[in-house]
């Protein structure tokens, strides 16, 4: 190694990335002036000032936060009246101050305000904690930063509005300037480890060649940084005093969310230049490595990209908050109903009060009332009635259900963040979830969607085979091929020698430590190499005290391809603007040489392209094109010459395949002086080119470059399966959930990842549809489109077809769909893909492969749509977003991709396998919570809304309340709202390791047996018989006989109140009933709840006559001295209770649904009674599963009996 110090440390940090050269041009900007492009921004100009604020540009003051303290009351106040329940209650408020009100308005009101006032701190808590909070996107403040780590500094609107920057102000002077007050046109001086303060367009650096380091970790997550560099005319100008004549007219495309492209024109000096995104500085990413930049302002405020991207994903809701919307508008229904023949009632009964001289209701003085009794105005009375009626029987709406599921989901979401079992100690990262919206979603998951690179795998890559000059090397065991021998052979018998560089796994004495010089093909081993060594976009870092060199890399991919090249003897240390720099072993010398190639173009990657290339010049003077890419694009442009080693390499790229391999060919030609300067001109013409077509000329241009070449061979890297994704496959394939994977890998890939992870299994029959036909591919070869199109669409349907057919005909057996990229995209047709997804569902499990991202979120939208059924769509990287935000649940992973997923998410966590216990246990806890909980309050309230009822039905629906005013206020808000919250929050049917023990339980919320309309409407019932029960049983005991030993009878206020407490007596009984799992806290929240009703008596009570009204000393003069009243109150909750408690002992004991089953376990189990056959039960309550390694050992078991058999 030759010596590397401290100034080529400087050297190489000078310019890490990229390579095409920049000149000015007068090219096709026929875009330019158009619509959406029509921004203009005059720099440095005192008249352009004037100019871009007449063209109406946004300043630079951003706000992020929902409210502000002007907007907060309005805006809030909207947002909760939206809601029809808290619309109606405002509605019954208000008629509350007029003479119809059977109840006194402040009763009336301050139960709405109490919710609604809840609800609106709520909010404002959580909008001033987003506003205090350092609201930062990158990887600690996404995942809750358990430990306290350093954040990037960028905190609330306040703090970021009021940053520092060099604004310039004329005559080559730059002052310091808040951020808010830039304007667009400035020009701005960022300096080293500051954020840009706007979208900036860059003039100049500290650099000579005027490039600069940025890291855009606040953008998209990744941390390796981006080099970006100015136009030539304008990286002289690199000191404040040139600033003072500087001026110059920029055109460009108006403010939009696209963060990797820019299209505009600079007109400086009377020349015009093409801009492109490589001279755009995006506000919050950050200057590093670099002293100073110099930038104009392009967009600023609402209207810079990072801020065009900051809008809010699409608004998810749960099926289960759906339907809580129709039972509200059910019973509004059954309240207007209510209401409507009451009204009739009332106004016929009414109209036949008095006759003649006899008055039927004496006590209401028909003969000389008022509106609301007056026999000759009877209909009216009828009508004024439904508007009391309206009111009084709003007792059946419940009032506090909204806020109350709002906190419950929030504390759900705690408990979700603070599960210890979802922590990754690797990583150090606990899960998030970043919306509490949908946390009873968790347990009614149907089918996951799930990437496969970063997901089920690493995303870290290592080498470990090559194939070069058809000879493969390379001689580890993969995963994939381990368990592929366990498959076939039944036992693991590899040795794994571990070799300690990450990246790296490569092992074969013919190549490793400088061997290659003694192979046949030393030569073809020996541009290999190097082609790994040049051809990528790796920033290295050479420690200066140790020499050691790291790189820097866009993907785990090309990082893997540098680190082996390295390990090999090709050790790549250096890159500047023109250069490339590495150290190999020259076998003529039998040293270790530098080497320094011209780096002239790099023609970069993408997945349309699928390959990349660099144009070098080696240091004998020969120009070079190095290529690598995927094999379906390399193969095609092979020479004739080339393809000496193609069948054998062929070869090698299906068996690395098999063995669940990435793979890419490298190839590379020679060029002439005449064909470079001519595709140099044409490239460097497409690639400042202006117009729509941009990258389609570019595309054409390096197609004419990269052909003709000469295959040297192919890599092969392997991607680990993450730790524990074939265990919870298996689990969540017992849960009866399906699994589908979209990657963008090969088919045999996917295929051996997938009997890796057991989503495969020896056995079941694959149904592979793929445009792999001697039809197809000759209608390739002739070229015609429409043909190819026309072709490949009859084929798919025919395949599909075949498949339906195939599992109709054997619906016993167990089927696997695999289908490739080309073939999806006519099986998503409209008039296809019915029948797709009658074939995909029909399988065990699908995989598609070669999907690109658009694919994958057109996927999940069709089993969304079509099953109607719950997806939950989880990935790791920016192609997975579509997907994630398409499916009713998205699940981010934290990879290696950047953390673009998570932040797209609803929940994020670190490792698939957490994945098992986020929908087996918390998804099922949370849907039965919900549930229980809704129906709950369903319950209580139609028991409380039935005695009202009741009652004024008794009293001839005139209006008249059976409760006291506050009664009927603090019914929902303090008696019995507390004991349902308890429920939401903490009640488990079974412990968390008989959730996992158990997954079939898991069942209960795919199929909705808890939400269902059956389910809802037996609630409502028991509610109506309690409801019916209390009424009439309180009636008949108090009403004939004497209440107390001085002959008194029960009058309305001491009815009233006895009835009043059955209810909250019968209510929260039915709620310890209910409960499957009893904390501190629901005792005292059930318990306390009685407690506090008895306590608000006491206390009401004593108040002054004037206030309590019919509550004045009721309690202690009347009720509590009456052994009656106690009596009574006992009597009528066991009698309301007895039918629920007789049905759940008869349904528990004789006809147990699946928690049923699984707490007859744990209670046997518990009881230790050892006739009980706790295997029989668990085989009931464990699903016989297709896929995952139980069904794996199944099938084996299968197959080792009817071997037997024979």
């Amino acid at each position: 190694m030759v010596k590397m110090g401290k100034d080529r440390r400087k050297k190489m940090h000078l310019s890490k990335m990229y390579s095409i050269r920049r000149s000015g041009f007068e090219e096709d900007h026929s875009q330019i002036g158009g619509p959406g492009f029509s921004r203009a921004v005059y720099c440095n100009e005192t008249g352009g000032l004037e100019a871009n604020k007449f063209q109406n540009y946004a300043d630079n003051y951003v706000r992020l936060t929902k409210y502000t303290p002007v907007t907060f009351l309005p805006k809030s106040l909207f947002e909760q009246f939206r809601r029809v329940a808290n619309f109606y209650f405002l509605v019954t408020g208000i008629l509350a101050f007029t003479p119809l009100a059977p109840y006194s308005a402040v009763s009336a009101i301050l139960p709405l305000v109490v919710v609604v006032g809840a609800t609106m701190v709520k909010e404002g808590i959580e909008d001033w904690q987003r506003q205090q909070q350092k609201v930062v996107k990158n990887l600690d403040d996404l995942w809750g930063n358990p430990k306290g780590y350093i954040k990037i500094e960028v905190t609330r609107d306040h703090e970021v509005n009021n940053r520092k920057v060099k604004v310039h102000r004329g005559g080559g002077v730059f002052e310091t300037s808040q951020w808010k007050k830039l304007k667009v046109g400035d020009i701005v001086k960022v300096e080293k480890d500051e954020f840009f303060p706007a979208d900036l367009l860059l003039l100049s650096s500290s650099y000579d060649d005027a490039i600069c380091y940025v890291e855009t970790m606040n953008l998209d997550g990744e941390t390796n940084l981006k080099l970006k560099q100015s136009l030539d005319v304008t990286s002289s100008i690199n000191e404040d005093s040139k600033f003072s004549n500087f001026k110059a007219t920029i055109r460009c495309e108006d403010p939009n969310a696209s963060l990797y492209t820019f299209v505009g024109t600079m007109n400086f000096q009377d020349q015009r230049y093409a801009l492109s995104p490589q001279q755009l500085l995006l506000r919050d990413s950050k200057l590093r490595n670099t002293d100073h930049i110099y930038g104009t302002v392009i967009f600023t405020g609402h209207d810079t990209k990072v801020i065009q991207n900051s809008t809010d994903p699409p608004s998810k809701r749960s099926r289960i908050e759906r339907r809580m919307d129709s039972i509200i508008y059910f019973l509004f229904f059954i309240l207007f109903l209510m209401a409507f023949f009451g009204s009739i009632y009332f106004g016929i009964v009414t109209k036949d009060d008095l006759d003649g001289d006899r008055m039927k209701r004496w006590y209401l003085r028909p003969d000389d009332s008022d509106i609301f009794f007056d026999p000759k105005r009877a209909p009216m009375a009828g009508v004024y009635h439904f508007l009391t009626a309206v009111m009084l029987y709003s007792y059946l709406i419940p009032i506090s259900l909204y806020v109350s599921i709002e906190v419950v989901k929030v504390l759900q979401t705690i408990f979700i963040n603070k599960d210890v079992h979802m922590y990754d100690e690797e990583s150090d990262k606990p899960a998030h979830a970043r919306t509490s919206n949908l946390t009873e979603e968790l347990g009614q998951i149907d089918t996951i969607l799930s990437d496969k690179t970063g997901t089920l795998t690493c995303n870290s890559m290592e080498f470990i085979k090559c194939s070069v000059a058809g000879t493969a090397y390379g001689r580890r065991v993969t995963e994939v091929e381990r368990a592929m021998a366990k498959r076939i052979k039944g036992e693991d018998h590899f040795d794994v020698n571990d070799i300690d560089v990450k990246g790296y796994k490569f092992e074969d004495e013919r190549i490793t430590h400088g061997q290659w010089v003694n192979e046949p093909h030393s030569d073809v081993i020996q541009k290999f190499f190097r082609l790994l060594a040049i051809c990528h976009t790796a920033i290295p870092d050479v420690d200066e005290e140790t020499g050691k060199v790291t790189y820097e890399a866009e993907s785990p991919d090309e990082s893997a391809f540098v680190i082996a090249a390295r390990e090999l003897g090709f050790e790549f240390y250096q890159r500047t603007q023109t250069s490339v720099s590495f150290m190999e072993f020259d076998p003529k010398s039998k040293i270790h040489a530098e080497r320094s190639y011209e780096l002239l173009n790099i023609l970069e990657f993408n997945s349309t392209r699928k390959r990349m290339s660099v144009i070098v010049r080696d240091d004998e003077g020969r120009l070079l094109l190095l290529c690598k890419g995927a094999d379906s694009v390399m193969f095609e442009r092979l020479s004739k010459k080339g393809r000496q080693f193609e069948e054998k390499t062929r070869d090698h790229v299906h068996e690395y395949a098999d063995a669940g391999l990435r793979t890419l060919i490298l190839a590379y030609r020679e060029l002439n002086e005449e064909e470079y300067e001519e595709f140099n001109e044409k490239f460097t013409e497409a690639k400042n080119a202006v117009s729509a077509d941009r990258d389609d000329m570019i595309s054409e241009v390096t197609d004419q470059m990269e052909k003709d070449l000469i295959l040297l061979g192919a890599t092969a890297i392997e991607d680990k399966l993450q730790k524990g994704v074939p265990e919870t496959i298996d689990k969540l394939a017992q849960a009866g959930i399906k699994i589908w994977v979209l990657t963008g890998d090969k088919m045999e890939t996917a295929i051996n990842i997938g009997f890796a992870c057991s989503l495969l299994r020896q056995g079941m029959k694959q149904i592979v549809i793929t445009l792999e036909s001697p039809e197809i591919l000759a209608a390739e070869k002739d070229g015609d489109k429409n043909n190819i199109a026309k072709v490949s669409k009859i084929s798919v349907q025919k395949q599909i077809s075949a498949g339906n057919a195939q599992i109709n005909a054997s619906k016993s057996e167990a089927y696997a769909l695999i289908i490739d990229g080309k073939s999806l995209a006519y099986a998503l047709n409209n008039d296809t893909k019915n029948e797709f997804l009658e074939l995909a569902v029909g399988c065990a499990s699908v995989i598609c492969c070669r999907s690109s991202p658009k694919q994958k979120a057109l996927v999940t939208r069709l089993v969304k749509e079509g099953t109607g059924k719950t997806t939950l769509a989880i990935g790791d990287g920016a192609n997975d977003v579509g997907m994630l935000q398409e499916a009713d649940i998205g699940i981010g992973i934290s990879g290696v991709e950047g953390m673009q997923a998570v932040m797209s998410s609803d929940i994020a966590i670190a490792q698939f396998r957490f994945l098992e216990r986020l929908l087996l246990v918390h998804g099922h806890w949370s849907y039965r919570r919900i549930s229980s909980m809704i129906t709950y309050f369903f319950y209580k309230n139609i028991v409380f809304g039935t005695t009202v009822f009741l009652y004024e039905a008794h009293a001839s629906f005139s209006g008249q309340p059976a409760y006291n005013d506050w009664y009927l206020s603090l019914y929902n808000v303090f008696f019995t709202s507390l004991p349902v919250i308890a429920l939401g929050v903490f009640d488990q049917d079974v412990s968390a390791r008989l959730c996992l023990k158990f997954p079939l339980l898991y069942q209960e919320g795919v199929q909705n047996t808890l939400f269902r309309w059956r389910r809802i409407f037996s609630w409502m019932l028991n509610g109506l018989f309690s409801g019916i029960i209390i009424f009439y049983l309180c009636m008949k005991s108090l009403n004939p006989e004497s209440y107390d030993k001085n002959g008194k009878t029960a009058g309305m206020e001491i009815m009233g109140a006895t009835m009043y407490s059955c209810v909250v007596w019968v209510v929260n009984c039915q709620m310890a009933l209910a409960v499957s799992y009893f904390t501190l806290i629901q005792h005292i929240f059930i318990w306390g709840g009685i407690l506090l009703w008895y306590l608000f008596l006491l206390a009401y009570g004593a108040l002054p006559a004037s206030v309590s009204t019919t509550a004045y000393k009721v309690f202690t003069e009347t009720l509590a001295p009456a052994p009656s009243y106690w009596l009574v109150t006992l009597f009528v909750v066991i009698a309301s209770l007895i039918p629920y408690f007789c049905l759940k002992a008869v349904q528990m004991r004789f006809f147990p649904g699946y928690h049923g089953m699984v707490q007859w376990v744990r209670h046997d189990g518990q009881a230790n009674d050892p006739e009980y056959d706790i295997n029989m039960v668990r085989r009931q309550a464990t699903r016989t599963a297709t896929i995952g390694l139980t069904a794996r050992s199944i099938a084996r078991d299968h197959s080792f009996d009817r071997h037997l058999e024979r």
